[in-house]
Parts: structure tokens; C-alpha cells; sequence
């Protein structure tokens, strides 16, 4: 299953840093940041629930970049 999410971040290096904060989150097969569109889009792992997934990719974002945000 694939999400699409609005992201606040300030810069493109900063996009960069949390597409692969959440990439190398669990349950994530995919991730993929556009800063110029500000989206995140998220393919999740078979049996993982994405609401869940998610609330630990916001932490993992959060920890690369502190000023960042993912609106789930």
C-alpha cells in the first residue's frame, strides 16, 4: 500500500535526510521525499499498519532533522 503525506521541511538536503530516515524505518519498503512538491510518499510492508509506521517515521525524521514535520 502506497501513502502520500504533506511534509514541512526547510530544505532539500533536509528532504534528503528524511527519505532516508524513512527508509531504514521498519515497515517501510519504499519512501520517496519531493521537496519542491513537499510529499512524502510511503510504500508499506505487507502486514504492517500504517498509521503505526508512520508515527515511528515521524520520530526517525525528527531525529536526522529536528525542525521538520510529517502531517500524518
Amino acid at each position: 500500500m502506497k501513502k502520500t503525506y504533506k511534509i514541512d521541511v526547510d530544505c532539500a538536503n533536509c528532504a534528503n535526510k528524511m527519505e532516508e530516515a524513512a527508509k531504514k524505518t521498519a515497515g517501510v519498503k519504499a519512501a520517496t521525499v519531493n521537496f519542491m512538491t513537499l510529499k512524502m510518499i510511503v510504500e508499506f510492508e505487507e502486514g504492517h499498519e500504517p498509521k503505526a509506521v508512520m508515527e515511528e517515521v515521524r520520530r526517525n525524521c525528527k531525529k536526522v532533522e529536528s525542525d521538520c514535520e510529517v502531517f500524518l
